[in-house]
């Protein structure tokens, strides 16, 4: 009879035990993400087409840019890789600045989706725009480069 009271109160704090949430020591450190090295190289395409853009450094927009690209912009319109960019060799668009505000990246196999937020300082079609955006772009993986095929963004309401 003892023995099955010892059993049945181990039973019942085991129980309790197991309902009671844990919660983190005052030590623990939340985790950081460790980004991969193909994570790493698509950011590393989206900083070098930035960088393009704002320097009209037309060669290397022409290389990370997918010969099939489709461009939404914040403000409805939509590009292919030819109007995008002879829009900025045109002086149509004109970036200022483009400053990353937080990035994260997820791949599937050959294919990358970035979605971000952005501070946009440019001029469009004559018209100054200072904003910060939203976007999803994606690229995919040609040989060993790659390439964005889509953007998609909206302002932010300020």
């Amino acid at each position: 009879m003892k023995t099955l009271i010892a059993f049945a109160l181990i039973l019942t704090v085991s129980f309790v035990r197991a309902q009671t949430p844990v919660s983190p020591s005052a030590g623990a450190v939340a985790a950081k993400k460790t980004i991969s090295g193909v994570e790493k190289a698509v950011l590393a395409a989206e900083k070098q087409r930035f960088e393009a853009q704002m320097k009209k450094d037309y060669a290397m927009l022409d290389r990370v840019l997918a010969d099939d690209l489709v461009y939404n912009h914040s403000n409805g319109n939509t590009d292919n890789k030819q109007s995008y960019i002879q829009s900025i060799r045109d002086g149509k668009s004109q970036y200022d600045s483009i400053e990353s505000q937080g990035q994260e990246v997820r791949v599937y196999g050959n294919t990358a989706i970035i979605n971000g937020k952005c501070l946009i300082k440019a001029t469009n079609n004559g018209e100054t725009i200072n904003t910060t955006l939203k976007y999803t772009d994606v690229y995919v993986r040609k040989g060993n480069q790659w390439q964005m095929v889509t953007w998609q963004s909206l302002r932010v309401p300020n």
